[in-house]
């Protein structure tokens, strides 16, 4: 049940004594997760609270307090831009409601940041550094996850074999999820510490600062490249690589090349996440909601070819068995005139159709239709006779030792004309006239 920014003021003067709400407003947040209003009290200072919809949400902000706890005044001290404070909090039978001192600034959508100035994206990237440089104690004090790269990336598989169970993901997209996380060159980076959760909700900024970063439920040392996900998904180039930029020369230790890669990944995958969390809520809205969002992902994907997840290129599919070879030279005919070809300029495939491997044409926009190269038949050559030539001196074959006398041939069988393998052949003894 959601409740009303009015139902919270209401929570919050139980978990903070003395607090007299003179105002209250609704304020942005995970609609799924939590409920959130913004107050101000009789002294005129603000408040936030965050009440959690269900058992995982209030679990979250549960750990949320256990960081803001880690986060000691030397290490706030050094970070360019404020944290949240817990003031109080109350259980309302299995949830936790939580309320914060306000933080000075406000959010703005992807939209506003994305258009705002040069400077703006700097901060942003100034900010991201500071997140990823926490030292690792500060998340293993607090017993909170840590991942090497390849349990980062075995987490993701079994969370796509998880999406997969669900049928509702559309087949070409786990493929190119399934080929990226298999790509292990994708995967070698420096784990660092994770804000986890970071999105334009979780940035408060104030003109061209940001002057803080709240939502701290799912630190945790992973992938640095997750906190890039929704900055990739504005699909705003310059403002990523001025993020980056930024990002790059604030960092104590440079950032791996294929960052943005699986940042890409990352964004895509979110919305498998949000199906598999809406299925499990059983949110029926949600859960049309996130299958609307991965049709269109898969349409644009096949439309536009979509932003690079991984190195190696994603292989053509294989073709099915028996499929007729119609539009095979179509295939070959676009490699030739330079054009995609893909089959052919796969690495590995140089050994063009000649050697019967199968070719993909792609006969129309969007469309990859399958090709088998069939063997052409042998032609069934009639036995010939020949009388032998004498020799001098005949040659005499000697086994040599251990080995076993070759046993006495078959007679020679007549091929059927349905017949195209290489034993149909049968080579007859040429005798010399």
């Amino acid at each position: 049940m959601r409740r009303k920014p009015i139902e919270l003021a209401a929570v919050a003067t139980a978990a903070v004594p003395g607090l007299t709400p003179t105002a209250v407003s609704s304020a942005p947040d995970d609609a799924a997760d939590f409920d959130t209003a913004l107050l101000l009290d009789s002294e005129g200072k603000r408040w936030r609270v965050r009440s959690p919809r269900h058992a995982e949400a209030s679990a979250r902000l549960e750990t949320e307090f256990l960081v803001l706890r880690a986060f000691a005044p030397g290490i706030r001290a050094e970070l360019p831009f404020l944290m949240p404070t817990v003031a109080g909090s109350v259980r309302l039978g299995a949830l936790s409601t939580f309320v914060y001192s306000h933080l000075a600034g406000s959010t703005r959508s992807v939209e506003e940041l994305t258009a705002g100035p040069e400077q703006l994206a700097r901060e942003i990237g100034v900010a991201l550094a500071a997140i990823h440089d926490l030292p690792h104690a500060l998340v293993s004090n607090a017993d909170l996850p840590s991942y090497t790269p390849n349990e980062f990336r075995q987490r993701r598989l079994n969370e796509l074999d998880q999406a997969a169970t669900t049928g509702k993901i559309p087949p070409s997209l786990l493929r190119r999820w399934e080929h990226a996380l298999e790509d292990v060159s994708l995967w070698r980076f420096n784990p660092c510490v994770v804000h986890g959760d970071l999105h334009e909700d979780n940035l408060l900024v104030e003109g061209h600062r940001v002057t803080a970063v709240t939502g701290w439920t799912d630190l945790r040392i992973g992938d640095p490249a997750d906190d890039f996900a929704w900055l990739v998904a504005s699909n705003e180039q310059d403002f990523v690589d001025t993020v980056l930029s930024s990002y790059t020369e604030s960092r104590r230790d440079a950032p791996d090349k294929h960052l943005l890669r699986r940042a890409a990944l990352s964004a895509e995958f979110a919305l498998a996440q949000y199906l598999v969390k809406g299925i499990a809520a059983g949110d029926e809205a949600m859960i049309s909601e996130a299958e609307g969002m991965l049709e269109t992902l898969a349409s644009d994907i096949a439309e536009h070819g979509g932003q690079a997840i991984s190195v190696e290129p994603l292989p053509s599919p294989a073709a099915p068995a028996g499929t007729a070879a119609a539009g095979t030279a179509a295939a070959w005919t676009d490699t030739a005139d330079g054009g995609s070809g893909d089959s052919a300029a796969a690495p590995g495939n140089e050994q063009g159709p000649a050697a019967g491997h199968p070719v993909v044409a792609d006969v129309s926009p969007g469309i990859v239709q399958p090709v088998t190269v069939l063997p052409i038949p042998a032609p069934v050559l009639p036995a010939v006779q020949v009388s032998p030539i004498p020799d001098d001196e005949p040659e005499q074959y000697v086994p040599e030792q251990d080995e076993e006398p070759t046993p006495a041939e078959p007679p020679a069988k007549v091929p059927s004309a349905d017949d195209t393998s290489t034993a149909a052949i049968t080579v007859i003894d040429v005798k010399k006239p």
